[in-house]
């Protein structure tokens, strides 16, 4: 197995980027390096992370976001699941950008070992496919409530196939109230994100 990581861009948002880490199985199980500030930063991943978060969604259709936090606090965040799966989505938010107003999405899991690599301009949501999930990641920058932000889970504008599959999510308050996309305020302009993690 390589020891190298393995970094891919995700469809339609090329700087949103899918990586793997090497895992190494044996009979006692399995050791990852997940994180590794050389590694990533040969890897092209110029991102350095000062806090780590651990969530814990009990039900299967909890969904958090879209979330984002504004400058001079803005975060790059490296997600990854440890235990159970979710539906990963990110959305471009930089006004200006040749992909404005549009999102990707992908499944991360416990088993498939990957991480998402969420650049500042994007706003990130996740919903759980299955019960007892968590999730931790990193971010760049310290948490601000003053400049956390957020955009609407399921403005139409975006088009998000959340996979809920009849399910009524489980929401915040918060996230039950955010705005629309063409309500967005201009937090972010394509080109002039300094601190990037792609």
């Amino acid at each position: 197995m390589s020891n190298k990581l393995v970094v891919k861009s995700l469809p339609v948002l090329p700087e949103v980027k899918l990586i793997e880490t090497p895992r190494h199985d044996d009979a006692r199980g399995f050791f990852s390096e997940t994180y590794s500030l050389r590694a990533f930063s040969e890897a092209g991943i110029a991102a350095v992370f000062v806090q780590d978060n651990h969530s814990l969604s009990v039900a299967r259709g909890t969904l958090r976001g879209l979330h984002f936090q504004t400058h001079p606090f803005a975060q790059d965040k490296l997600v990854r699941v440890t235990r159970g799966r979710i539906l990963d989505v990110v959305v471009d938010i930089r006004h200006g950008s040749p992909t404005f107003g549009k999102h990707a999405s992908t499944v991360l899991s416990a088993e498939n070992n990957l991480q998402i690599l969420v650049p500042i301009g994007f706003a990130h949501g996740l919903v759980t496919l299955e019960d007892d999930t968590e999730v931790v990641y990193k971010v760049s920058n310290f948490y601000s409530a003053e400049h956390d932000g957020g955009l609407l889970w399921n403005d139409p504008a975006l088009g998000i196939d959340w996979r809920l599959d009849g399910i009524t999510p489980v929401l915040s308050e918060k996230d039950r109230i955010h705005p629309l996309l063409a309500d967005l305020p201009q937090y972010f302009k394509y080109g002039d994100v300094e601190k990037s993690g792609s």
